[in-house]
């Protein structure tokens, strides 16, 4: 299955992924997939692991073709969280969010 596909089908049964990101593990909520500036984007909140930008948890978002071992976990979330601006970043097109 893609990595698309994958993270697809988690943002719909509300499941926490695991992968590498810029040489970092990364355990984030999936919440939106879509394309910015020509690039296939995920926009999740990062509950877990580590990252070089900034302290944990946070909104982050990764291009697809940078992610690596790729793990959706049983591990479930309870939906939308709240963005400190009250939406999400903008998008040229969102593909898939999460349901409330």
């Amino acid at each position: 299955m893609s990595i698309q596909k994958m993270i697809e089908q988690a943002i719909r049964d509300k499941k926490v992924l695991e992968f590498n990101y810029s040489g970092h593990n990364r355990i984030v909520e999936p919440h939106v997939l879509g394309i910015s500036n020509g690039k296939l984007q995920l926009l999740g909140y990062q509950i877990g692991g580590s990252s070089s930008s900034g302290g944990i948890p946070e909104w982050r978002r990764f291009d697809l073709n940078n992610i690596s071992n790729l793990v959706v976990l049983d591990q479930r979330f309870s939906g939308r969280r709240p963005f400190p601006s009250g939406r999400h970043s903008a998008w040229d097109k969102e593909l898939m969010i999460v349901d409330p």
